[in-house]
Order: structure tokens, then C-alpha cells, then sequence
């Protein structure tokens, strides 16, 4: 029997539905970073003694950046789910980008957004 070279579109509909349950929990996270960050969640300082104040500004500064860099990740993510709707549209989901070859089931299960096999993504750190 040849070497399967694509997934069929019963499992590429399997993907999607994984996808995008990942894609919807994740757009939920990104706009709560979103809130914390425009300050719409009603989390400040405005209310609290000007001696607290002071401290909070500081710590409130270095959580800015904290969530900013979350939020942008959580993007990041997010683009790479969207990335992979359009691989399966395309139907050259889970190939991988480096050997040509599938990338196994497990992996995608657990990392949806992968264009690289285990293999390819280990020689690609050598």
C-alpha cells in the first residue's frame, strides 16, 4: 500500500472542529488580555490612598508589560490557528513544511498550528 501523502477530509474536518475550539478559547483569552490592558476590566488604582498608589503604578507598569507580551503571543497563536483553517481549505494541513511527509495525528491533536513534524522541527535545532 503507497505511503499516505494527505489527510483525508473526514480527518481534516476532525482538525477543524479541534481548531476551532482552540481558536474560540483563545479569541475569548486574547480579548480578556485586551480588557485588562485598555483598563475596561475596572481593575486600577483610582480608588485607592495616594502611599499605595505609588507602589501599585510600579507593579501596575511591570503587569502592563507582562500582559502585553501574553497578548501578543496569544495572537501569535491565534494567527497560527487561522493559518491552519486555511491548510485544511487548502488541504495541505498536517504536512509537514520541511520533510513533505504527515505530521502524526498526536501532534496535531496537541498542537494544531504545526507546520513542522517532530523530526524536522529536531533537526532544525542542530
Amino acid at each position: 500500500m503507497a505511503e499516505k501523502t494527505r489527510y483525508s477530509d473526514a480527518e481534516l474536518e476532525e482538525f477543524r472542529t479541534i481548531i476551532m475550539d482552540k481558536l474560540d478559547l483563545a479569541q475569548r483569552d486574547y480579548d480578556l488580555l485586551k480588557a485588562s490592558l485598555t483598563g475596561a476590566d475596572g481593575n486600577d488604582t483610582d480608588d485607592t490612598s495616594p502611599t499605595y498608589k505609588v507602589l501599585e503604578e510600579g507593579a501596575n507598569t511591570l503587569s502592563k508589560e507582562e500582559t502585553t507580551r501574553l497578548a501578543q503571543r496569544q495572537m501569535k497563536f491565534i494567527q497560527g490557528l487561522q493559518a491552519a483553517l486555511v491548510r485544511i481549505e487548502n488541504k495541505t494541513y498536517g504536512i509537514c513544511r520541511e520533510t513533505g511527509k504527515l505530521i502524526p495525528v498526536e501532534r496535531l491533536r496537541a498542537v494544531p498550528h504545526a507546520t513542522l513534524s517532530i523530526e524536522a522541527k529536531n533537526n532544525g535545532k542542530k
